[in-house]
Formats: C-alpha cells, sequence, structure tokens
C-alpha cells in the first residue's frame, strides 16, 4: 500500500482514483475544482479530500493528474498550490491528462529539479474502460521510475507499457486519436453506403467484422449508430480538444496528416448541428443530415 493523491475527477479520474483505493488497496486523497465531486468520491470510496492539489499532496509517495487540457495540467502542478509544491523529494508524479508531448517534457524538468520523478501516461479506453479498470495506459519518462509507478497504474489497467522518454505517452496517444479518426469515418460511410444500397446493415457487420474490416469501433458502435443515438461515450468535444494536440505536434515535426485534417472539420460539422457532446461515433449523423 502506498500513499496516493488523485487530482481530478471528471468522468475519467472518478473511476481511476476508486480503483486506486479498492484494487490497489492505497491510502488515497482527492482533490477536485469543483469541492462537492471530491465530496462525492469520499461518500463513496473513503480516503480524504485536499482543498488544493499541494495539500492533497503532501507526503504522497505518488501524485495522479487527469485533468482537461495543457493549461488546466499547469494550474494543478505548476502554481503555488500545485501538487509540485506539496510533494517530496523522491516520490513521482504521474499524468493521466491527454495533453501535448510538451508540457510533458516541461513537467519532468520541473519535477526533477525538485528531486521528483514524472510519467506522462495518457490513457485509452473511454469512460467504460476507466469504469472497469481496463485501460490501456502510454507511457513516457526514466525506466527506473516507471517500473516504480507501474505497480500502481496496474490498479485501473489492462495494459501499461514504456514507450520511451518523457513525451512519448502523449506522442503514442497522438497514433491513437489518429487510428481512431481514420476508423470511425470509414464506419460511418460504411454504414450510410450500406444504407443508401438497402442492405440490412445487422447481416452485413455479423459477417464483415470476422473479416479484414473488424474493429473495435465496429463491435461496439454500429448499433447505436444505426440507431442514431450519440447520447454516450467519448465526446466530440474531447475528440476535437485531442486531434488538435496531433495537428499541432504534426505542424512541429513535419508530418502529413491529411486524412486526420479532413476528419477533424468533419467533427467540426456535428458541433455546428449540436453534437458537441456526442460520441464520436456521431460521424454518420453527419452523413444523414438531410
Amino acid at each position: 500500500m502506498a500513499k496516493v493523491a488523485f487530482i481530478g475527477l471528471g468522468v475519467m479520474g472518478f473511476p481511476m482514483a476508486g480503483h486506486l483505493k479498492e484494487k490497489g488497496g492505497h491510502d488515497v486523497t482527492v482533490y477536485n475544482r469543483t469541492a462537492s465531486k471530491a465530496a462525492e468520491w469520499v461518500k463513496r470510496y473513503g480516503g480524504k479530500a485536499g482543498a488544493t492539489p499541494s495539500e492533497a499532496a503532501k507526503d504522497a509517495d505518488f501524485v495522479f493528474t487527469c485533468v482537461g487540457n495543457d493549461d488546466d495540467l499547469r494550474s494543478v502542478t505548476l502554481t503555488e498550490t500545485g501538487v509540485l509544491a506539496g510533494m517530496k523529494p523522491g516520490s513521482i508524479l504521474i499524468d493521466n491528462t491527454t495533453a501535448s508531448a510538451e508540457v510533458a517534457r516541461e513537467l519532468e524538468a520541473a519535477a526533477g529539479e525538485k528531486g521528483i520523478g514524472f510519467i506522462d501516461a495518457p490513457v485509452s479506453g473511454g469512460q467504460a474502460g476507466a469504469e472497469n479498470g481496463v485501460l490501456t495506459v502510454m507511457c513516457g519518462g526514466d525506466p527506473a521510475t516507471f517500473d516504480k509507478a507501474k505497480p500502481v497504474i496496474d490498479a485501473y489497467a489492462r495494459m501499461v507499457g514504456l514507450m520511451g522518454p518523457a513525451g512519448s505517452g502523449q506522442l503514442t496517444k497522438m497514433m491513437n486519436q489518429i487510428c481512431i479518426a481514420g476508423i470511425v469515418q470509414g464506419l460511418a460511410e460504411a454504414v450510410h453506403f450500406g444504407k443508401q444500397s438497402g442492405l440490412d446493415i445487422e447481416k452485413v457487420i455479423e459477417v464483415i467484422s470476422k473479416g479484414a474490416a473488424g474493429s473495435w469501433q465496429m463491435e461496439n458502435r454500429y448499433k447505436t449508430m444505426i440507431a442514431g443515438k450519440y447520447d454516450f461515450g467519448f465526446a466530440v468535444d474531447w475528440m476535437r480538444k485531442d486531434l488538435d494536440i496531433v495537428l499541432s505536434e504534426a505542424r512541429r515535426n513535419g508530418a502529413k496528416l491529411p486524412l486526420t485534417a479532413l476528419v477533424d472539420q468533419f467533427y467540426g460539422d456535428v458541433q455546428a448541428m449540436g453534437g458537441n457532446r456526442w460520441d464520436t461515433s456521431s460521424l454518420l449523423a453527419r452523413l444523414e443530415k438531410k
């Protein structure tokens, strides 16, 4: 058992912190910008809530952050009330936010000046993966630091891998989102094509999902897509935030991402339809718009 702090109790962080407490058996202190959410977590899981990130992180062996974006991350780590102001030398900061590789390297440097380890550890698997404790965690950082952090991360993960130095976890997550963007658009077009052709989509998917066209998106999203149900899952707003990070990094490293840029525009169309909080599979709704 370790002393752990968890900062950020959104749809991902709330259950992830819960797994650290229940499955991992750790002593967990939480912080959330909206204090009522932290109080709700404590009522459900036990543990304690801190008034600030630095207070929650005081004396912790491992501190986890899972917030919205680079600016949110800096505010809970680098400010006077941020976790680095409260963490002790020898402890480890693990960031589960999907953020830029730049901010990951910035945090590693800031942590290192205080004798604190750092791992950037964005996750994949969505809200269901967080709730079930089966997330895929892509890590960047020093191997010795990773080896210490992995047994704790395992409480909410089914796969944890070290991809390289700081920032590598975020770059891996970017690749993940590039793949998803193309796959979902392809699935949306295929379902749209099948409907226009008068095919029984259920029968078609039953067959093609067992071949080379099969994917997680096909297995888990085709029924809701056919039904036109999108009020769940990974929101379009979040995907556009992630794709903005991807495209910004591509401009920096010279990668050519024409499909990703196009799908990002398509998600912009979905937002214009009022689908900001719809699941990413709502690309079909754009194709079916009259």
